[in-house]
């Protein structure tokens, strides 16, 4: 191992950051005092854009290195592939998962927390049916009133059963990932920590004194459930004085694990880590909550609101500085394994960061793809930001995976993805011999959740230098045609399939 090298790293992902609202990124309507302070001693990313969105395919990315959205919507990690995990536990590494993201222990999850040493999941968050029915007693408790989802989240139950701030399964998350510093990390010669984080995603829930800590006005039940809605205020779906409390609940929920993540770094500097450990703090994608008047990620374009976002990383040995270079999430999974010497096997996307962590690179990659699957297909150069649409109906459209599932909506369990078929057929995956089920979709055929709304037609291309809140739609001009031409560059570099190129018209 390079001496250059930390010793132990510690990636902390926490869910729908929005780099806009982060102090460390020139925010200033919320208070992120914690996250700030960390950026002043990190190297801070400023062109960093998730790969596939959106929760479980950008952990895909970062766990397992290969960008997903090309084939398929939403799964766990495949059979011919492997967590980041195995191959350092291989080297020697002890790793740790520290969790309250409810998607990993669910249908389409499921097997990536398997491979880590051992790993510790904070009941209660979101859609982790913890609870059947409220707690009787829990009137008093710190879980304030609150509007319940129009779908039945078993949250609104497991809300009930929190005595204290530290009941909620943000700071248990964190609390537990700190505890394990102080009491079990020293036993190790080599440590990976891995916080998957949920907080701040919805629901936007907190207890005193950060309910209400930027919209005091509010005197009915709090609004934790933001809506997915496209014209959310012009369309008269939402109203403004609900979309502004709706944003601060946002604000209240992040600047709430911005404390809980201050306790874990106080953990790692008190133990004397500091030296020896590199600290990546990450996102899978933001949460729009009311620009281009847009809320939640409903099928709309991925706007940089949601697609581009924060990377900060503290490194021993390296000075406090901004870093240009493009990146995405799939060079955080080549960056976890180069820091520990670490072979992986199955064919990967990203690039180690550690050059340019270490300042002896200015960048790693000069394009990355972005996306979801069955929607626009995203590249950017750092600069411009191009949205290829379909040609047409969006099809063709297909799934390939041998690990058959797709989100689960837990109050519809009626809406899944519907099994293979006769017109499925068995083909190869780039760099694997590992027969794969590859269905293909028509119109008509019931799709998986993202793709089964309205076609995205229309292609947007954005100078996000010039246009920071792209509101100009540069697709026609002359930088079209370059990013057109590296759109279907990089999808035939990466081997996705040949209907991806053919569905956007760049085949």
């Amino acid at each position: 191992m390079s001496e250059r090298k930390p010793k132990n790293l510690v990636v902390v992902l926490l869910d729908s950051l929005n780099r806009h609202m982060l102090e460390a990124y020139g925010g200033r309507e919320f208070a992120t005092p914690h996250l700030t302070a960390f950026s002043r001693d990190a190297l801070r990313f400023t062109r960093h854009h998730a790969g596939s969105l959106p929760c479980m395919p950008a952990r895909h990315d970062i766990l397992v290195g290969a960008l997903d959205f090309p084939w398929r919507p939403w799964g766990s990690i495949e059979v011919w592939e492997d967590n980041v995990a195995r191959a350092l536990r291989e080297q020697g590494v002890t790793t740790m998962l520290a969790s309250d993201h409810p998607h990993l222990f669910e249908t389409g999850g499921e097997n990536y927390h398997t491979d880590f040493n051992a790993w510790q999941y904070a009941r209660g968050h979101e859609s982790d049916p913890w609870h059947t029915a409220a707690d009787p007693t829990w009137v008093g408790a710190p879980a304030l009133p609150a509007a319940r989802g129009a779908f039945g989240h078993a949250y609104d139950d497991s809300r009930t059963y929190f005595r204290s701030e530290e009941d909620f399964p943000g700071p248990k998350t964190m609390s537990a990932a700190a505890q394990w510093i102080r009491t079990e990390a020293p036993a190790h010669d080599r440590f990976f920590l891995f916080v998957d984080e949920f907080d701040p995603h919805e629901p936007f829930d907190t207890p005193l004194p950060y309910a209400g800590l930027y919209n005091d006005d509010w005197d009915g039940p709090l609004a934790i459930w933001p809506p997915y809605l496209i014209d959310a205020t012009a369309s008269g779906q939402l109203d403004a004085r609900t979309a502004r409390h709706i944003r601060a609940n946002y604000g209240s929920k992040l600047t709430m694990i911005d404390h809980w993540f201050g306790r874990l770094i106080e953990a790692i500097d008190a133990q004397g880590l500091a030296a020896s450990t590199g600290i990546i703090v990450c996102t899978d994608h933001g949460h729009y909550l009311g620009e281009h008047d847009i809320f939640g990620k409903p099928a709309a374009p991925v706007y940089s609101e949601l697609g581009r976002i924060p990377l900060l990383a503290r490194w021993p040995g390296q000075a406090p500085r901004d870093v240009d270079a493009l990146t995405t999430s799939v060079d955080i999974h080549a960056t976890i394994a180069d820091v520990f010497g670490a072979t992986i096997d199955h064919p990967t996307h990203g690039h180690s960061l550690l050059p340019v962590l270490e300042g002896t690179a200015a960048s790693v990659r000069e394009l990355a793809l972005f996306g979801y699957w069955g929607r626009h297909v995203g590249v950017t150069d750092g600069r411009y930001r191009y949205l290829r649409g379909c040609s047409g109906d969006n099809f063709p459209l297909s799934v390939w995976s041998n690990r058959w599932s797709t989100m689960p909506i837990p109050p519809f369990p009626q809406i899944r993805l519907p099994r293979p078929d006769g017109r499925a057929t068995l083909d190869r995956m780039p760099g694997t011999d590992v027969p794969v089920i590859r269905q293909p979709f028509e119109p008509g055929d019931q799709l998986p959740f993202w793709a089964g709304h309205i076609p995205p037609s229309e292609s947007y291309l954005f100078d996000t230098d010039a246009d920071p809140f792209e509101a100009e739609n540069q697709v026609g001009t002359r930088a079209e045609s370059a990013l057109r031409d590296a759109v279907a560059t990089e999808l035939r570099h990466i081997g996705a399939p040949g209907d991806v190129l053919e569905r956007i018209g760049v085949a």
